[in-house]
């Protein structure tokens, strides 16, 4: 999938950016450098391959280091609302801005 100067130019619109003559040329050259790369990777055959979580489990054994899911810290309502400037039954207080 080339991408031809009249596509750098309407990406560039659309990102509300304004490139020279010079940049759009970089760009065009770096987009479709990008997207060759993109063609080839899609061209490698990977039907059977399990994906990995990372990298590394392709060389060596990987674990995740994953913390276990447990209540470490208990919340003290109370103790957070004392700097409000406002709070009525455990709720914060703020003005009304909208009519």
């Amino acid at each position: 999938m080339a991408l031809t100067p009249s596509d750098v130019r309407r990406i560039a619109e659309l990102a509300r950016l304004d490139l020279g003559a010079d940049e759009q040329a970089r760009m065009l050259e770096q987009l479709n450098s990008f997207f060759r790369i993109v063609e080839q990777m899609s061209a490698v055959e990977t039907s059977g391959v399990e994906p990995l979580y990372t990298p590394l489990a392709a060389v060596q054994e990987a674990h995740l280091r994953l913390r276990d899911d447990e209540v470490t810290e208990v919340v003290d309502r109370d103790a957070n609302q004392q700097s409000a400037p406002a709070t009525r039954d455990g709720l914060y207080l703020v003005p009304k801005v909208i009519e």
